[in-house]
């Protein structure tokens, strides 16, 4: 059980990395039958992308930090946070399936060290979820509002699905670690 804990939580700590650096967060929609599609914008946490025809791909950091909208900031923050706490998360519990003892007296044989891992798996799960489920939501209902224009409307990028993928793994590996 430990060494699945420690698979899932690996697995969840690249797969917040992968979601943090990744564009594909809000996806251009084609929608009232156009099916000539010679661009795809991509807008991520920290860079926006147009490909055009699948071939050329071109990227642009946002040029100041203070030019973004507050949720923007406020997701980069959380982030931020939850790859470095993933990090941390992921050698407690190296660190807490190398170390566990296991004695006469104690044949749980549990480390602090499981039980500090299993906590921030937890709460690094939580800390993608917040970022990922806001801006599924908002996609969700701005591409429903009428009020919205067609050119502006996105559908959920793939870094929204990877983030979601991760934080089930970041929680199953907390909950596995704190059932020790």
């Amino acid at each position: 059980l430990q060494i699945t804990g420690l698979i899932f939580g690996g697995v969840g700590m690249v797969g917040t990395l992968a979601a943090t650096v990744m564009p594909q967060w809000r996806v251009s929609a084609y929608i009232d039958g156009n099916i000539v599609v010679f661009e795809t914008i991509w807008e991520g946490l920290w860079m926006d992308c147009i490909s055009q025809l699948g071939i050329r791909l071109q990227c642009k950091f946002y040029d100041s930090v203070l030019a973004l909208p507050p949720p923007l900031e406020v997701f980069r923050a959380l982030m931020c946070i939850a790859v470095v706490l993933s990090i941390i998360s992921f050698l407690m519990a190296i660190v807490g399936v190398k170390y566990t003892h296991r004695t006469k007296e104690d044949p749980q044989g549990i480390s602090i060290f499981i039980l500090a891992a299993g906590v921030a798996f937890l709460l690094t799960g939580i800390l993608v979820l917040i970022p990922v489920s806001w801006t599924g939501g908002s996609i969700i209902h701005d591409f429903y509002d009428p009020e919205v224009p067609m050119p502006l409307k996105r559908e959920l990028g793939a870094a929204l699905y990877v983030g979601w993928v991760s934080t089930a793994l970041l929680i199953a590996a907390g909950a596995m670690y704190c059932s020790f």
